[in-house]
């Protein structure tokens, strides 16, 4: 995997993507800041791209990925609920 600027910058925005796409996934309201989900789907993309290539999903194409952003999209998802579910105990007022 070759880590250039440009693999860089991708890799952040393709995260930018697959965080605002995991916030449309999940049902309900999310009362989670934009940067959150931002950086949500960024570590999702990157955690996503090593576990497609380690079950062996992820090909070299001149395209999209599709089962490569398929994973990530999932990853993202699944994190925005289990963020957004932890932030929505904690704001449960006692009496």
């Amino acid at each position: 995997m070759d880590l250039t600027v440009w693999g860089i910058i991708t890799a952040l925005v393709v995260g930018l993507i697959v965080g605002a796409l995991g916030r449309l996934v999940v049902p309900g309201r999310q009362n989670m800041p934009m940067w959150l989900h931002m950086l949500i789907g960024v570590g999702a993309a990157l955690l996503g791209t090593v576990l497609a290539r380690a079950l062996g999903i992820a090909t070299e194409t001149s395209g999209i990925d599709w089962m490569e952003l398929l994973v990530q999209v999932v990853l993202a998802a699944i994190a925005v609920a289990l963020v957004a579910g932890v932030g929505r105990r904690r704001s449960v007022s006692r009496y």
